[in-house]
């Protein structure tokens, strides 16, 4: 089972007591926060739960799966979250 965003909305509105509509503008103003910070490199930490950064990724060679030609993969960047200890516990517990 998974959360769609709207079912997320709604069980942030249930928990904070916020209207819907508020805890929306709330999850997209954390997206926007989200996006707009790794675009700059900055990494967002929330201290329990999780933390994203923007790290680099280095050219390489790979392999076509098809035709198993060498390619080049030219460099780029990409993003690695990682899980806080409030969520390794809540995980551990289940």
């Amino acid at each position: 089972m998974s959360l769609n965003k709207s079912e997320l909305v709604s069980a942030i509105a249930a928990k904070s007591g916020l209207s819907k509509a508020d805890a929306e503008s709330a999850l997209n103003a954390f997206q926007e926060v989200l996006i707009e910070s790794l675009g700059k490199g900055e990494a967002v930490k929330v201290t329990g739960l999780l933390s994203v950064e923007r790290v680099e990724r280095a050219a390489r060679t790979g392999r076509n799966p098809r035709t198993g030609e060498e390619i080049s993969i030219p460099a780029g960047h990409g993003v690695k979250i990682s899980a806080g200890s409030l969520l390794k516990k809540a995980v551990a517990a289940k």
